[in-house]
């Protein structure tokens, strides 16, 4: 039996309603006999018999429920699908302030500590470390390799030949060797016959140099070859390339690569012109810090 169409159903019922009413016209039923109280069946009933002489009307089966109609999708209508629901976006919280940087070290504590060091092999040789001449107070600094014989036996920075010439460049830009400048070293002890330290050496003594000028604070400094140049900037061209160039110390101080003293008094066909080059760094130092010939550098004592 369809239930797709309740008026089929409903005709489907009639219809075996009528051929049941037929059937019992046809045997003589008139009615539907009805047995006298207390009387006895004539017969005992026989379900088999019955069941297979009046045929059983298929039950009706009830309509099933219509579904609604879906709505049409509208995908514009519905909200995006979150796993998690949004949360008011909130500014990130501040970081907290960075700690004020310590205030460097005096330079009397340094050098005793230079003084004691034992970093490298290079305290296995030395006689005296070399730490520094001059005036802390001044606007300009020389920095130069390592020390050589004579600074080892001093203990002071360039009082060699090659320190003699640049006292003589230092007093041709008009100033004092000992009141205007701050002199010293990438390295405080001499290397073994003077020759060119180690990476591992550098590398060990130059936070010392950084904790010099973070002390002193010079307005400008004048580096002096290969060695300086690549230890306090970090770079591995030599010092033709990068001469008469100015470059920035800590992104603050400006820096004038030149060449070294020693290299100045070595007989070359390039002698002649390497003095001039290196005169012309020096009045580019002496721009920079507004000096005129006889005028002095020195600041003001930080006390």
């Amino acid at each position: 039996m369809s239930t797709d169409d309740p008026r089929a159903m409903l005709a489907e019922v009639a219809a075996s309603l009528r051929a049941y009413l037929e059937y019992q016209v046809e045997t003589g039923a008139t009615g539907i006999p009805r047995r006298p109280k207390g009387a006895k069946p004539e017969r005992a009933p026989d379900p088999e018999h019955d069941r297979r002489a009046i045929p059983e009307p298929e039950p009706a089966r009830q309509p099933e429920r219509a579904r609604p109609a879906e709505p049409a999708f509208v995908p514009a209508a519905l909200p995006p699908f979150d796993a998690e629901p949004k949360r008011a976006a909130t500014a990130p919280a501040p970081a907290p302030p960075k700690p004020p940087a310590a205030p460097p070290r005096a330079l009397p504590v340094i050098q005793a500590e230079v003084a004691a060091c034992t970093k490298c092999v290079l305290h296995e040789t030395r006689t005296n470390t070399v730490f520094s001449r001059g005036n802390p107070a001044a606007a300009l600094c020389f920095i130069g390799e390592a020390p050589g014989a004579d600074e080892d036996e001093q203990g002071k920075p360039f009082v060699g030949r090659a320190g003699q010439l640049l006292d003589k460049m230092i007093v041709a830009m008009g100033l004092d060797p000992e009141k205007d400048v701050y002199v010293c070293n990438i390295i405080k002890c001499r290397p073994p016959g003077n020759r060119k330290p180690e990476p591992n050496e550098t590398e060990a003594c130059i936070p010392y140099l950084h904790e010099q000028l973070a002390s002193i604070q010079p307005k400008a400094i004048v580096l002096l070859g290969n060695t300086a140049v690549g230890g306090l900037l970090g770079t591995k061209l030599g010092i033709t390339k990068v001469r008469g160039q100015w470059k920035l110390y800590r992104g603050s101080i400006p820096v004038m690569p030149t060449y070294h003293p020693s290299y100045l008094l070595r007989p070359s066909a390039q002698q002649a012109e390497a003095k001039k080059q290196a005169w012309e760094d020096l009045q580019a130092v002496m721009k920079q810090l507004g000096l005129n010939r006889g005028a002095r550098s020195a600041r003001p004592s930080k006390d």
